[in-house]
């Protein structure tokens, strides 16, 4: 059985959420999908169910797929959750980093200032995860680093479909602070930082705005953003970075 076309699929969907192309509630139609990825019904709906154990996809009977949509409750407790593991992830990491690590960490700061200097949307939500996601790396924890690779995609969710009014950067230079903290190797300042960080972006959430799309799968899967595209061609709000 040739796996190839699910795992095109999922890794479609997957980055589309990422980088907030594909809003909460969007449906991931079977037709559609077998249409744009070329494979049968048989592999969409594999695709589909890897998608709904990684918790960013519903399959509602009789009414198909959908992207999740996070209730109020639900944003909450993803970025409490996120809170609890990145606490930890920055004891174990402070202990482990390098100066090599260091100059990494700075030069995805400076990358990703550079994308939102311009713009770029989905390149800046990409490198603001890989900021987090090296950090868990760095804590040597395979466990707590999947744990935050499924959080970090449903926080990008949630962010997009509730964003702050404004589209406040209150926040953009958090990770300069994180970073020349776990370089100094203070654990208490880094805890207090990467904490303040969670809560800053679950402040400016914003529960009164409901998700709006206006393009169609094809965009949100593989159109003008994953090919360079700024984020606000999407025709959906993008919210802050994660």
């Amino acid at each position: 059985m040739d796996a190839q076309p699910e795992s095109q699929i999922v890794d479609a969907v997957l980055n589309a959420i990422s980088e907030q192309r594909l809003p909460a509630g969007a449906k991931l139609g079977e037709q559609a999908l077998s249409e744009l990825f070329n494979c049968n019904r048989a592999n969409v709906r594999r695709a589909l169910a890897s998608l709904a154990a990684k918790q960013v996809v519903e399959l509602r009977p009789n009414r198909g797929a959908f992207v999740v949509t996070p209730s109020a409750q639900e944003a909450r407790e993803v970025f409490q959750a996120r809170r609890a593991i990145e606490r930890t992830i920055a004891r174990q990491a402070v202990a482990r980093v390098s100066d090599e690590d260091g100059a990494y960490l700075r030069a995805n700061i400076t990358a990703e200032a550079e994308a939102r200097a311009r713009r770029d949307k989905p390149t800046e939500l990409r490198l603001s995860q890989q900021f987090h996601m090296y950090l868990a790396r760095l804590s040597g924890n395979r466990v707590l680093e999947r744990f935050l690779a499924e959080l970090t995609m449903r926080s990008t969710l949630i962010l997009g479909m509730y964003p702050s009014a404004g589209h406040s950067c209150a926040n953009c230079d958090d990770h300069v602070g994180i970073a020349d903290a776990l370089m100094a190797r203070d654990e208490a300042l880094l805890l207090r930082l990467t904490d303040e960080h969670l809560r800053h972006l679950e402040a400016g959430l914003n529960f009164d705005l409901p998700p709006v799309s206006s393009v169609s799968l094809k965009d949100q899967l593989i159109g003008v953003s994953a090919t360079g595209g700024a984020g606000h061609e999407t025709g959906h709000r993008n919210g802050p970075a994660t």
